[in-house]
């Protein structure tokens, strides 16, 4: 499979793309960004995204045949892109969690309402002995099983055979547990019994029959900028969309699916260490400088080096600006080659409608810059 060949997700069957979809994700660019840039630098070798996000950069580059690194600082995040890179059966996911489930109860139920009302007690068992056995695991198939997991973790109640184990939720986020508990409550939705194993079975195959072939790579959890200086792979096609400036953790609005891989069974509220929290907009501009300097001194010579940003309509900031400023002040050799608009994302209905409003459209940008002086 060529690069060229991969242009379009629309030269792909649907079947082949389910696996970029293995857990919705409130931010991501869509598979055409990575895609168009794969196919106008048709002579990568290896991809990198230091701001990997669920992983669309990273399966944009198996599609095209070619190893990816993607860096990301969210642990849910990580666990969503790793499963990108991973050729497995379904067979081998089903074996796990019927291993896992055959092998007893096991784990800590948390106490309270919201567990009590978000899923049947049958169900909450299963879960966590899912989430105690994984997180002692680190093969290929407990990978895929983690992503699978967060992908059915909470949703909408199907009126057929169930998708999800949770009652009524957003799949794209945790609604917090008290706005949960009177959303229930007012409504009088009580959790029904889900078979933690026949939907896995039911995701697995759906996502997996058709994967297309993985081509190697890895996707590392922490700091870009620590990670990229430990890091000793040359790249030649870097394509990302960092944070925008001033956007709310991330953590807050996963806290049930990082409840599962191993934090605390509240929402946490902390920002530590994510880049777009920075004090002054200054401090962003200098913080991404940083990046995009870490990056270059992992790129080869005429690197292209493709980036997505917008803003939030509420930090009053100019994108472009911005983002010129920050591969300016990187100093890293990067000549920007192109600026261009990228339009206002699609507002498609969303399941977490039901929890209230998808918020507002937000303008985006795409950069393209080459790597033409490398910094010694």
């Amino acid at each position: 499979m060529t690069v060229t060949a991969a242009a379009s997700p629309s030269n792909w069957p649907e079947d082949a793309l389910r696996l970029n979809a293995i857990c919705p994700y409130y931010t991501m660019f869509p598979l055409d960004f990575p895609l168009q840039q794969l196919a106008a630098h048709s002579t990568a070798t290896r991809v990198l995204d230091p701001f990997c996000g669920r992983g669309t950069t990273l399966y944009a580059a198996r599609l095209a045949g070619l190893p990816s690194v993607g860096i990301d600082i969210n642990p849910v995040a990580a666990a969503i892109a790793q499963a990108k890179l991973i050729q497995l059966t379904p067979g081998a996911v089903v074996r796990l969690a019927r291993q896992i489930l055959e092998g007893g109860m096991r784990g800590e139920i948390p106490e309270g309402e919201f567990w009590q009302r978000c899923f049947e007690q049958q169900t909450l068992l299963e879960l966590v002995t899912l989430r105690e056995a994984l997180l002692e695991l680190s093969t290929p198939a407990s990978a895929m099983l983690r992503a699978v997991m967060l992908g059915i973790l909470h949703g909408p109640r199907n009126k057929h055979l169930p998708s999800y184990l949770s009652n009524q939720m957003p799949r794209t986020y945790a609604s917090k547990p008290g706005y949960a508990v009177r959303f229930w409550a007012k409504r009088g939705m009580e959790p029904v019994r889900v078979p933690t194993l026949e939907v896995i079975e039911r995701r697995a195959k759906r996502l997996l029959e058709a994967a297309p072939l993985a081509h190697g790579g890895k996707v590392y959890l922490g700091d870009t900028v620590e990670t990229l200086s430990s890091l000793r792979q040359k790249f030649d096609l870097v394509v990302t969309s960092p944070p925008y400036y001033a956007m709310r953790t991330y953590v807050a609005d996963q806290w049930l699916r990082s409840w599962f891989l191993g934090g605390p069974p509240e929402v946490p509220y902390g920002t530590h260490g994510q880049i777009a929290r920075q004090p002054t907009q200054e401090a962003f501009i200098q913080a991404l400088a940083e990046v995009w300097a870490a990056t270059a001194r992992r790129c080869r010579q005429g690197a292209r080096l493709a980036i997505r940003f917008g803003a939030l309509p509420s930090s009053r900031t100019d994108p472009e600006q911005m983002l010129l400023a920050s591969v300016k002040e990187s100093k890293a050799g990067w000549v920007v080659k192109e600026v261009r608009p990228a339009g206002t994302p699609i507002k498609r209905k969303r399941q977490a409608e039901q929890f209230g409003k998808a918020g507002s459209a937000i303008d985006e940008i795409d950069l393209v810059a080459e790597l033409v002086g490398l910094r010694r």
